[in-house]
């Protein structure tokens, strides 16, 4: 695996450790829905996240992420189509699917 793809991972990693250390202090949708700051903070990480998951997916690294187009896909929109985010969608994401890839990103770093 390139340099680059490791700091890819990198950046991917730390964005989400990011995103866990903002919301700590913010345990319940109702307080994030109601914090303008966290939900920005919230945000940029999870467009680095994106950003990051294009990038490693292009240095062709035989280690196919899951829902990376998915991934993508949502941080064009936060860029692109930002008055359309809704935030339970990204409490979802932050629930859901960042513990996910968090697990993905750390087993395929212990890898290389």
């Amino acid at each position: 695996m390139t340099e680059r793809a490791r700091k890819y991972l990198f950046d991917i990693l730390f964005a989400i450790e990011m995103v866990e250390n903002f919301l700590e202090s913010t345990p319940t949708f109702f307080l994030y829905e109601n914090d303008l700051k966290t939900k920005s903070a919230v945000e940029r990480q999870l467009g680095i996240i994106g950003e990051a998951v294009n990038k490693f997916e292009k240095e062709q690294t035989g280690y196919p992420l899951s829902y990376s187009r998915e991934i993508v896909n949502f941080r064009n929109r936060l860029i692109h189509a930002y008055d359309s985010i809704d935030d339970s969608v990204v409490w979802a994401i932050k629930t859901n699917h960042l513990p996910l890839l968090k697990a993905e990103i750390e087993k395929i770093s212990k890898l290389n």
